[in-house]
């Protein structure tokens, strides 16, 4: 699935559709990401600027590396599992060039 297939196939899904795992949840206290803002880069997906589809465990889920860009400099990294649902199992802030980062 391209990048665009998977914004898309994103845009389909309603912010009650997306679970964030406690693990998730954690990660985006302790990193000050407000979890609200996680599900709007989920559901209008337009900062998605690179995803790696990943060996998920199960037949029925589709498992994506995600990045979203702020800036040249910042962008939010989500594991997340799409199984009917959006199940985000991690969610890390980072502070360098992503483009390098994701090359």
């Amino acid at each position: 699935m391209d990048l665009e297939e998977l914004r898309e196939k994103l845009k389909g899904y309603k912010k009650e559709e997306i679970i964030i795992t406690d693990h998730a949840e954690l990660q985006a206290i302790v990193r000050e990401i407000d979890l609200e803002e996680v599900k709007e880069n989920i559901i209008f997906p337009t900062k998605l600027v690179f995803a790696r589809k990943q060996e998920a465990k199960e037949r029925n889920k589709e498992k994506y590396d995600c990045y979203f860009a702020y800036s040249k400099h910042l962008y939010h990294r989500y594991a997340l599992v799409l199984n009917g649902k959006v199940l985000i199992v991690t969610i890390i802030k980072i502070n360098r060039d992503w483009q390098k980062a994701i090359g």
